[in-house]
């Protein structure tokens, strides 16, 4: 991509889309294309075509998505797979009818079969059912990796996917109702500590792995699949290692400085036993992720200490809630 290419990045005010927004500008990026929900949505099929006719982006990466953790997954499923279809539908139309050279759309890990070996290689997509609990946004995401492939096979468009592995980081979903593990984790041991409670308790047996990359890595690695890969199918993006829900509890409470104890609610789900990416393919090509699971952590806890930080500032008053369930 060329420096002053305009660049349309679809979800800049989430996680993965403001990462990727920060790492296009540490490159030095000057013509990046955003608007917010409130100034489109995707949803909608025909504002989202006057967009890209009126501002005919070069390049886009599709990050925006209805995103929650296995809570709010399992009880909104339909919510999920329309909103996820939709802006899938919508910007994959809107970017071959208008032009657009080249587009990297996001998947997700949770799109694999639940029961897939591991680690899971790109192939395993569609060899089996995935994770019952998230099966409505999976199958939207699903859809999304593989019409980049039908319109590359179809219309030679130069559509291309990423699966990137669980991220976490700055501008992470702090709501207790929607947020993933990580987030909920370090706001509820930070929250414990504060209130001096004598316990957290955490969602599952404890025993579910999951490979966890902090997000600046992620939109590292989005870039360097920009540039570098125009095959068909998709490339997974990962760490290359799995942390049981147990031991990341036990490294947020260190973290956090939370010295009570973890229990674990055994009559709530797990999710996916396991889930580990075989990222040979984008290691093959020259990425490596740079940042460790312990780095990340503390880089999450001092985000979440600025943003608690702020938002207390704007209320003028401390307000600690508790109740609420980590969810993986």
């Amino acid at each position: 991509m060329q420096q002053d290419a305009k660049i349309y990045v679809a979800g800049h005010t989430g996680l993965f889309g403001s990462a990727i927004v920060r790492a296009l500008k540490r490159r030095g990026y000057t013509n990046i294309l955003t608007r917010t929900h409130g100034e489109l949505d995707l949803t909608d099929g025909a504002a989202t075509m006057a967009f890209f006719e009126k501002e005919k982006p070069e390049y886009a990466f599709v990050a925006a998505a209805k995103v929650g953790g296995i809570q709010a997954n399992d009880t909104y499923m339909a919510d999920f797979a329309m909103e996820n279809l939709l802006i899938t539908c919508n910007v994959l139309r809107a970017a071959h009818e208008t032009g657009v050279k080249k587009l990297l759309y996001l998947g997700s890990s949770c799109i694999y079969p639940r029961e897939s070996a591991q680690p899971v290689k790109e192939e395993y997509l569609l060899t089996g059912l995935p994770e019952p609990t998230n099966e409505g946004y999976a199958i939207a995401k699903i859809a999304g990796v593989r019409m980049c492939d039908y319109y590359k096979r179809q219309y030679g468009d130069d559509f291309i996917s990423c699966i990137p592995a669980n991220v976490y980081g700055e501008n992470d979903d702090l709501d207790p109702r929607n947020s993933h593990v990580i987030p909920a984790l370090v706001q509820r041991f930070h929250e414990a500590k504060l209130n001096d409670l004598p316990y957290v308790e955490i969602w599952g047996t404890g025993s579910a792995e999951r490979e966890f990359m902090y997000i600046d890595d992620g939109a590292e690695a989005c870039l360097y699949v920009m540039d570098n890969y125009e095959g068909p199918g998709t490339i997974n993006i990962g760490m290359g290692k799995t942390t049981s829900i147990r031991e990341l509890a036990e490294k947020i409470g260190e973290v956090v400085g939370y010295e009570g104890e973890i229990r674990y609610d055994t009559s709530k789900p797990d999710g996916m036993p396991r889930r580990l990416l075989d990222s040979s393919t984008i290691y093959s090509m020259g990425w490596k992720p740079d940042i460790p699971l312990a780095v990340g952590l503390k880089k999450m806890y001092v985000w979440y200490l600025e943003e608690m930080k702020e938002k207390n500032m704007q209320n003028n008053v401390i307000i600690f809630t508790g109740g609420g369930a980590s969810k993986v």
